[in-house]
């Protein structure tokens, strides 16, 4: 990030009337906590290219929309705009939906969210059984690994990972304000190389006969791969935190290929994941990301990683895999960094309790919240939408989760 910013400064300069350009500088400061520049530089860009939908989401993102000051009017023109993707009005929408909800209209601002993910939803429906084909295949393959330890030595890599939204981002600011660790960011390494050895050839990653097949992986070698290929982005600490939600499906490969490896697992109130999975916009033409675009299809995602973890919390060494709740990680900050520098292998430190100060880039929706210090205030923030959340509600207490 911190060469990103000189470069996009230096083009910017170069051309300033590129609003393209401007807009990656904005996301870039932005990802290092400069908020002013960045929020100065998305305005910029909606007066330039008042159809560069982005740029309005990224202003409003930053800036708390009041009564006396804010983007309706300009937004909903916008919004009433041609859409033939859905991005457009999933952007638009969602600058809406937060914007009402800084003003304490929760009922409008749901009913934008869901205006904002229609054509989205239209697009790329929700499919429940593939989704449940891949917990099956995951099941299987982490119950089909030898459960002798041969992979590679190194003690390097300490997962994060877990749904978006539940505290993945805290945990990977915290361990990493620790002198000893770095973070690696979303790498995505390990899935991808166990995904390529298995013999993929262009299926995604999370298709069930793809993670069938990963069984036959050589995992020395893959645990070696996946460490060299993390270079020259790790190395200079003893160790490294790999932040890619989608881990969990692979914990057991992972600890098959790194015997040493620590992943850590975020969990969350099942409602408060299903609300902020939500209200994200995740820009990548992904279906496994299809279920944000409703409520229940959220639930019955959460539902499925709930079994997997269940499951993983029985089959997997408890040294070696922890399940962390959000929760009571803001509840009891300091008793909770204790547990996790212990179970991760590391001194204790008191700058991880300050993790707010950790001056790294970071570009998942949580950038503005880990740059705050431990507050409790997202916790039960479900409970204020009341029954607009009854179809999520309804499948989690079918699950018994609710």
């Amino acid at each position: 990030f911190d060469n990103a910013l000189v470069m996009f400064k230096r083009a910017a300069a170069l051309n300033p009337d590129n609003h393209f350009v401007l807009f990656e500088l904005a996301m870039v400061q932005e990802a290092l906590g400069l908020t002013d520049e960045a929020a100065r530089h998305y305005q910029r860009v909606t007066q330039m290219a008042p159809d560069y939908f982005k740029a309005w989401y990224g202003l409003v993102s930053l800036q708390r929309q009041t009564a006396e000051k804010n983007l309706i009017p300009a937004l909903e023109a916008a919004f009433r705009g041609r859409d033939e993707d859905g991005w457009r009005s999933l952007h638009l929408g969602h600058a809406l939906a937060k914007t009402y909800e800084d003003l304490g209209d929760v009922e409008t601002s749901f009913a934008w969210l869901g205006k904002a993910k229609q054509r989205r939803r239209d697009i790329h429906p929700y499919l429940p059984g593939p989704r449940e084909r891949v917990t099956e295949a995951a099941l299987r393959l982490s119950v089909s690994l030898p459960s002798s330890l041969d992979g590679h030595a190194s003690s390097e890599p300490i997962f994060v990972c877990g749904m978006p939204r539940t505290g993945t981002t805290l945990v990977d600011r915290i361990l990493s304000s620790h002198p000893d660790v770095s973070s690696a960011g979303e790498i995505g390494n390990f899935f991808q190389l166990l995904g390529v050895m298995s013999g993929n050839r262009g299926k995604p990653l999370m298709d069930p006969s793809v993670l069938a097949a990963m069984s036959t992986v050589d995992f020395a070698a893959l645990g070696r791969l996946y460490i060299e290929s993390t270079r020259p982005l790790t190395g200079r600490t003893p160790r490294f935190v790999d932040k890619a939600p989608s881990n969990y499906l692979v914990a057991a490969a992972i600890l098959k290929a790194l015997p040493n490896a620590r992943i850590i697992c975020m969990k969350r109130n099942p409602l408060d994941t299903v609300l902020s999975n939500s209200k994200q916009i995740f820009p990548i033409d992904d279906r496994y990301y299809d279920y944000v675009y409703d409520t229940g299809s959220a639930a019955h995602h959460y539902v499925q990683f709930d079994m997997m973890v269940r499951h993983l919390s029985t089959l997997l060494p408890a040294d070696r895999f922890k399940v962390v709740n959000y929760d009571e990680l803001v509840a009891g900050q300091e008793m909770q960094t204790r547990a996790l520098l212990a179970f991760c292998g590391l001194s204790w430190d008191p700058r991880c309790l300050e993790f707010q100060k950790n001056a790294s880039g970071v570009a998942t929706p949580s950038a503005q919240q880990v740059r705050q210090a431990m507050y409790t205030s997202s916790s039960g923030r479900f409970e204020k939408y009341g029954a607009l959340l009854d179809p999520a509600r309804a499948i989690l207490q079918r699950a018994g989760l609710a």
